[in-house]
């Protein structure tokens, strides 16, 4: 092994002790702190009750989404084959294929249908889609309030509200990327 003189280096003797003096200087900042505080629930976490509400359905009255794919959906143990509607006590098929074929033909059942719809919750597929604003515009004077979301998220607030029981309405299209039943 060559030596530093060997090479021609010249070797500084007094690099040496400062080298110790910036390591152990190095040590001593990056010691990790202490912690002196604890980590446990505080006197008013100790006696709060957490509780969970299961949706069930609590009469045949009720229409549940239990589940959905890209083929349909599952609705009180039934299975529906593409784009359907929920209403209190039917299911039915709707005649859509996209949400560009929903217009106020295909929502006209919403309003005239009794006991009256409050919400109409529509499930759009995969995304949240854009509808033309006359149609929800009409459907507002018409006193049905419409909520659009994606599919998943329209089964939750159906399944939401009409636990709540609300009369409410689901206008579904399943989306193209869900897993299968």
């Amino acid at each position: 092994m060559a030596t530093l003189a060997t090479l021609g280096l010249p070797m500084l003797r007094s690099s040496l002790p400062r080298w110790k003096l910036c390591a152990s200087a190095l040590a001593a900042y990056t010691r990790q702190p202490s912690r002196c505080h604890r980590l446990s629930p505080s006197d008013d976490e100790l006696y709060q009750r957490t509780t969970v509400t299961r949706l069930e359905r609590d009469s045949p009255d009720i229409m549940i989404v239990d589940s959905f794919s890209s083929q349909g959906f599952i609705i009180n143990g039934d299975r529906v084959i593409g784009p359907c509607v929920v209403i209190p006590k039917a299911i039915l098929q709707w005649n859509v294929g996209s949400y560009k074929d929903i217009s106020l033909e295909s929502l006209a059942l919403f309003h005239l249908i009794v006991p009256k719809i409050e919400i109409l919750v529509i499930g759009t597929g995969d995304r949240v889609e854009r509808l033309d604003q006359n149609i929800l515009k009409t459907m507002r004077q018409k006193g049905v309030a419409v909520e659009v979301q994606d599919t998943a998220n329209a089964c939750a607030t159906f399944n939401f509200l009409t636990n709540e029981r609300r009369m409410t309405a689901a206008a579904l299209i399943p989306p193209s990327n869900a897993n299968s039943f």
